[in-house]
């Protein structure tokens, strides 16, 4: 009898292969890698294989994760991502660096600091146009002077966010910006930053194609080391594995049906109106997979099987007159945010590959 469906079945020895070809290749031009480990919820064994290919730091957006990945072990420097007032304490106890934007919540990352008799590292974040968070750079030498006057804070970089929330991809242009950015900074205040974290996934292609990085040093890479692909084009980079994580999932209904609904049509469980495009009778099947586990838009059978909709708990495919059965598996790659949904749903079970031998959790 099988079971652990529908599962994600991970290859960590791909993901070490993926983290340890791209710290080798930006490490060329001298650029550290931080693992962001968000999208797998912090999972030890994914932080592990990542950290033995080379990156330097792990990073995060939630301290729930930070403090499992602690409890398990693991020993790295973890920056925090996403830095938010209500969690200074927090932040401070568990957190050896965070990103930051708000003099606010420096403040009192410094108060708590002190209280615990450490000094807490910080980057600050400047906005290059993508609109998510960041220090506008003509804000930024007066932001500078007054964190510099906190007593248990101590600056360590400066970094910016790209090809996010905006779409703004890393070109010469804003990275150049940001080189400048440092070089004025550590002029006037008469400074030397060891962090100077340019990007994320997206900046491949800038990398490839620039003949200086300038000051960056650093680049937050999750989609890259995970799905082995850049973020402006989701283009595979040479080199790397792409299906390090497969989505499988079980045949619960396989049957000839008439690809028309019949009957009025109203909304669906989503509120919305559908309409379908009549193709006769076809073979469907069901797979015991949803919207409550999974992001559906972002699934890719192996077989090019056509995803022809879902509910909550229903995924529906064009199985193209393939003779699937009851119990069989349909296996799918997954995009980014199909990956984050599927790491975060309790429905789906994660097993570890180690080598040839799966491991389930």
């Amino acid at each position: 009898m099988k079971s652990f469906m529908p599962r994600i079945e991970i290859a960590l020895s791909q993901i070490q292969d993926n983290a340890r070809i791209l710290s080798k290749l930006y490490g060329q031009k001298g650029i550290s890698l931080m693992g962001v480990s968000k999208a797998v919820l912090g999972e030890p064994s994914i932080v592990k294989a990542m950290i033995q290919g080379g990156v330097k730091f792990i990073a995060d957006s939630r301290i729930e994760n930070i403090q499992k990945m602690k409890n398990a072990g693991i020993l790295t420097k973890f920056v925090l991502l996403r830095t938010p007032l209500s969690r200074a304490e927090s932040i401070v106890k568990t957190v050896d660096i965070s990103l930051n934007t708000e003099i606010e919540t420096l403040k009192e990352l410094s108060y708590y600091a002190r209280a615990y008799n450490k000094y807490h590292q910080v980057i600050l974040m400047v906005e290059l146009g993508d609109l998510r968070e960041g220090i506008l750079p003509g804000d930024l030498s007066q932001f500078m002077r007054e964190t510099l006057s906190l007593s248990h804070i101590k600056i360590v970089g400066i970094g910016c966010n790209l090809a996010c929330y905006g779409g703004v991809k890393p070109d010469n242009a804003n990275m150049n910006k940001l080189s400048e950015l440092v070089e004025m900074i550590e002029k006037e205040f008469q400074i030397s930053l060891d962090i100077i974290s340019g990007g994320n996934s997206a900046n491949y292609d800038w990398y490839k194609s620039t003949q200086d990085v300038g000051k960056i040093n650093n680049l937050r890479l999750g989609e890259s080391i995970f799905l082995g692909c850049e973020t402006v084009n989701r283009k595979a980079i040479p080199g790397l594995h792409t299906h390090a994580f497969q989505l499988i999932a079980e045949v619960i209904e396989s049957k000839i049906k008439p690809s028309l609904p019949f009957g009025d049509i109203c909304q669906d469980a989503f509120g919305n109106i559908p309409s379908f495009a009549d193709r006769g009778i076809r073979q469907r099947a069901i797979i015991a997979l949803g919207r409550q586990d999974i992001l559906v838009s972002g699934l890719q059978s192996h077989n090019k099987l056509e995803i022809l909709g879902s509910s909550s708990d229903h995924l529906i495919l064009d199985s193209k007159n393939q003779n699937l059965q009851v119990g069989d598996e349909v296996n799918f790659n997954m995009d980014y945010g199909s990956l984050l949904a599927a790491m975060t749903s309790p429905f789906i079970k994660k097993q570890f590959i180690h080598s040839n031998s799966p491991v389930a959790v």
